[in-house]
């Protein structure tokens, strides 16, 4: 299963995000179609993990495609 932003790319690990208008990143990807035992996957289901320090910390997003207020930036290298 993969994780796309409302804007049509595919979210990956190390994305750099903004998360309601604060800068962040993509700590991980959760996908069942991968690693289906996956202790993450097993207690919440498929979505990513977002790290954003200012106001959340990290938070896990179950559907990102219709969460409005994750934004892509940019792809790190």
């Amino acid at each position: 299963m993969l994780f796309f932003y409302q804007t049509g790319e595919q979210i990956q690990k190390g994305d750099l995000v903004r998360y309601y208008d604060e800068p962040g990143d993509v700590e991980f990807v959760a996908d069942p179609a991968e690693d289906p035992a996956d202790w993450y996957v097993e207690a919440h289901g498929g979505g990513v993990m977002v790290r954003e320090p200012k106001h959340f910390g990290s938070v896990f997003i179950g559907d990102p495609a219709d969460d409005e207020d994750l934004e892509f930036v940019a792809r790190s290298s």
